[in-house]
């Protein structure tokens, strides 16, 4: 079977952002962002998603996360679409539930060719550590547009704020996993329109 791997490049005036991935490695991630917090999250993905990725970013933090989180989702989106190709053989669609202590979440991706976020993550507070939540939101709508995918995330429980982002980032993790997985039993395009 042909690699799946790919690399992409953004820079504007406010960001200048690298990833690569390799979709079927065995988890490794390698990240340089500026941000510990967003660094765990994006490595959970790699694990959970038995993906080989590499993200470095440089981005304006003097004025705060916005640009380099939003752009590390564009960059990934496009890099996960490149690598997927025509996306013959996958599986389309994946799901996953992930618990983490008192927090449950659960992400369902749909490689559809159709961009749309459905994000319903209530999170019991505002920050984890110096790290504004609510910027996780740009990072997935950053993924879906790019990668041009359908994507439902929602936290069903939790109370601490930490353990509903890595549950959510597990889920998400694997629910692409499953979405990418090949089936050795065909190579067509998963849609009865033939192509995705």
């Amino acid at each position: 079977m042909p690699a799946r791997i790919a690399c992409r490049n953004r820079r504007t005036l406010e960001t200048n952002v690298a990833v690569r991935v390799n979709l079927d490695g065995g988890g490794v991630a390698e990240l340089a962002t500026g941000l510990p917090f967003f660094e765990h999250m994006l490595g959970q993905v790699a694990r959970h998603g038995r993906m080989d990725l590499r993200v470095s970013a440089e981005g304006d933090l003097a004025v705060d996360a916005h640009h380099t989180v939003e752009d590390v989702g564009i960059v990934f989106g496009q890099t996960v679409a490149e690598a997927v190709g025509e996306k013959r053989g996958i599986g389309r669609y994946g799901h996953a539930y992930v618990p983490l202590d008192e927090a449950l979440s659960r992400a369902v991706v749909d490689f559809s060719g159709r961009p749309g976020l459905s994000y319903q993550v209530p999170f019991a507070r505002a920050r984890v550590g110096d790290f504004d939540v609510d910027l996780l939101r740009e990072f997935f709508q950053g993924f879906v547009n790019h990668a041009r995918v359908t994507l439902h995330v929602d936290n069903l429980k939790g109370a601490n704020a930490h353990h509903q982002a890595e549950t959510v980032f597990k889920a998400f993790g694997r629910a692409l996993r499953m979405a990418l997985a090949r089936d050795p039993r065909t190579d067509d395009a998963p849609s009865t329109k033939g192509v995705l």
